[in-house]
């Protein structure tokens, strides 16, 4: 399954699709209903990310290592279910 993640500084937008994501139309090219269930799949792992794929994640000195690897692992999960849609 294709993801292009990006990223500046502590702020990131994973994108579901296979090319570069650079501008409003490669955006909006990317598969929204693969963002939903991710989306969802994170929820049900306790990791609330915003609900839509054109909006940023944000990391901060509050979140903790353990807060990163539980998110990294939610994500795998998440993956794993998002690649059936």
């Amino acid at each position: 399954m294709a993801v292009q993640l990006n990223a500046i500084g502590s702020i990131l937008t994973p994108f579901f699709t296979d090319r570069p994501v650079r501008d409003y139309a490669s955006a909006t090219s990317a598969n929204t209903g693969r963002y939903a269930a991710f989306f969802r799949g994170m929820l049900a792992r306790g990791v609330y990310p915003p609900p839509s794929q054109f909006e940023a994640w944000f990391l901060s000195a509050a979140h903790t290592i353990g807060d990163i690897e539980a998110t990294v692992a939610a994500a795998r999960g998440a993956m794993l279910e998002a690649r059936r849609v």
